[in-house]
């Protein structure tokens, strides 16, 4: 195919979409577009849910992931009609329009109108962006009907802890961080779920819609564990943001509670060197990560993760719904 022929028109449902430069390469692997594109078309069965009614952040790399990319949250002007966005405040206020604590525009002229991925044509429409990757908060947009035919945020549903190994740890500390998070949190009644980042670090979520939680409260209980576990192994974990503590230590970041923040979608590819996936995990997994290393067997490729899906079905299912309910342990 030429450069100049590299144009094809899909249909997607009742979508129509040009989809362009598939044999162009992303990964220096050789992973092209159209390799990506297949494997968002194919793992969307399962990566939508999570998508589901999220405002969604992209990394895009219209160059290959070898080259400077950006992160895009505003809906590109070319965009079609029928994308779905949601306009939300930028910095200086909270998600609901408040004055914030951090400094920043004012609210009523600095919005932010993110992309809501309603479905295979949204998720097919970023892609060919060269969007590599997906990043969502921990909470949704109100689906519900509304006098303003506004949409709302919704108070948090999921309560998540990054976990962010510093060299000469690795994602089996993170393994042994995870662990000890699940066995505390579950004296709460709190089920965690694993996933790897698809780079170094991984990911515990839980499903706290039936809490009904507000903002401060999840990110103060995952404070209060972060600090529960560095105080009592100081040697393996650390609470605290400073990068000078992390030499060696498995960071709990609890931030990542806040409504401003997003982390890395489940089935996010990732812009590394070679194409990585954001993986749902088995405690039994992280268990033999913990013992005998999770550094190799713990890092998963796209063909990787489409094979898991096809056995085991979706890990991370019991953190997309609205009510949640437990993990299994496999």
């Amino acid at each position: 195919m030429s450069p100049d022929s590299q144009r094809v028109t899909v249909s997607v449902g009742d979508r129509e979409l040009q989809l362009s430069n598939l044999d162009k390469p992303l990964f220096p692997t050789g992973f092209t577009k159209g390799d990506m594109l297949d494997y968002y078309a194919r793992i969307a069965p399962v990566m939508l849910a999570h998508l589901a009614r999220r405002p969604v952040t992209v990394k895009r790399f219209p160059q290959g992931v070898d080259h400077k990319g950006f992160i895009e949250k505003n809906v590109p002007k070319h965009a079609p009609d029928w994308i779905r966005t949601v306009t939300l405040p930028r910095k200086g206020t909270d998600r609901w329009g408040k004055p914030a604590t951090s400094a920043g525009s004012a609210p009523d002229r600095d919005t932010t109108q993110f992309v809501i991925v309603d479905g295979l044509a949204t998720l097919m429409w970023l892609v060919n962006l060269a969007s590599v990757e997906f990043h969502t908060p921990m909470w949704r947009i109100d689906q519900k009907e509304r006098k303003d035919h506004k949409d709302k945020p919704r108070s948090p549903d999921l309560l998540v802890f990054d976990l962010d190994p510093g060299l000469p740890a690795t994602i089996s500390e993170c393994c042994r961080i995870a662990l000890l998070l699940r066995d505390r949190a579950s004296q709460d009644d709190i089920e965690l779920v694993p996933k790897t980042s698809g780079s170094k670090g991984m990911q515990l979520y839980a499903s706290i819609a039936a809490k009904d939680w507000p903002e401060e409260r999840t990110s103060t209980y995952a404070h209060g564990l972060a600090e529960e576990l560095e105080h009592s192994d100081p040697e393996l974990a650390v609470s605290r943001m400073a990068k000078a503590l992390r030499v060696g230590r498995v960071f709990i970041d609890w931030s990542q509670n806040s409504g401003a923040k997003t982390t890395v979608t489940p089935y996010s590819l990732r812009a590394l060197d070679r194409p990585s996936v954001s993986t749902p995990l088995t405690w039994t997994e992280v268990e033999e990560g913990a013992e005998r290393g999770g550094e190799r067997f713990l890092a998963f490729s796209p063909n990787d993760v489409l094979d898991r899906v096809e056995a085991r079905g979706d890990l991370f299912a019991t953190v997309s719904d609205d009510v949640g309910g437990p993990a299994g342990r496999d």
